[in-house]
């Protein structure tokens, strides 16, 4: 049985993790600078495909339902949490792998902080229609399903990784990951609560927050801090 805390059978150094964290860090600021000013072309981009997504909602209420039932439920941020509070137990308790379940811990905390705080220092306005087919609490920018599944899809990805998981399960995993990310994304935009952009922000706060959890753990563990 392997644990990470002494000798992850496929722990990597930081590097790769850092550059991806670099560049995420120039699109991730870029589009929170033009949402932030109401950038024109943005804007318009946004509300085109609002309506049209909205209209499509509107024509279509089984699928709008089904959609409902996906956001609300399986890819909700909660679900999300859960399934990181299940993998957290699991490295503790079956691997005694502490540091790396602070680790996950801190990385979603630290996406919650990011997401309310962004929601309010942006305080962004939601769509309105006159005819809604959801509703949804707090400000718009960046989008909190969006990030969360990206960041806890991410991490679990992580985990997979480190505990050098087959490949099957691997593809399997990666592919219900993209299909989740994707896919809760989607659902919010069609369901007429997010704008476009919400949403990718939401995609690269979360990609962003896993790629620094990586590198830092990489890089503590590396020093012999985690040892």
């Amino acid at each position: 049985m392997h644990s990470p805390v002494d000798s992850p059978p496929h722990a990597t150094g930081p590097g790769i993790a850092l550059r991806v964290a670099s560049a995420l860090v120039l699109p991730t600021e870029l589009l929170l600078v033009l949402v932030t000013v109401s950038c024109d072309p943005l804007m318009a981009l946004d509300g085109d495909i609002a309506r049209t997504t909205h209209r499509w909602a509107v024509d279509d209420p089984d699928l709008t339902q089904a959609f409902r039932i996906l956001t609300d439920w399986v890819w909700d941020p909660w679900t999300m949490r859960a399934l990181i509070t299940v993998t957290v137990l699991w490295l503790v308790l079956h691997h005694g792998a502490w540091w790396l379940a602070l680790w996950l811990t801190a990385a979603c905390l630290l996406g919650a902080l990011v997401s309310q705080g962004l929601k309010a220092a942006v305080d962004r306005e939601r769509p309105v229609w006159p005819d809604p087919v959801d509703s949804a609490h707090f400000a718009a920018f960046p989008s909190g399903h969006a990030m969360t599944a990206a960041l806890v899809c991410g991490l679990l990805l992580w985990v997979l990784h480190l505990y050098g998981t087959g490949r099957v399960l691997w593809r399997i995993a990666l592919a219900v990951s993209v299909v989740s990310v994707v896919g809760v994304g989607l659902t919010r935009i069609w369901l007429g609560v997010h704008w476009s952009s919400d949403v990718v922000g939401g995609w690269l706060l979360g990609a962003l927050v896993v790629a620094l959890a990586m590198a830092s753990y990489a890089r503590f563990r590396g020093a012999g801090e985690l040892r």
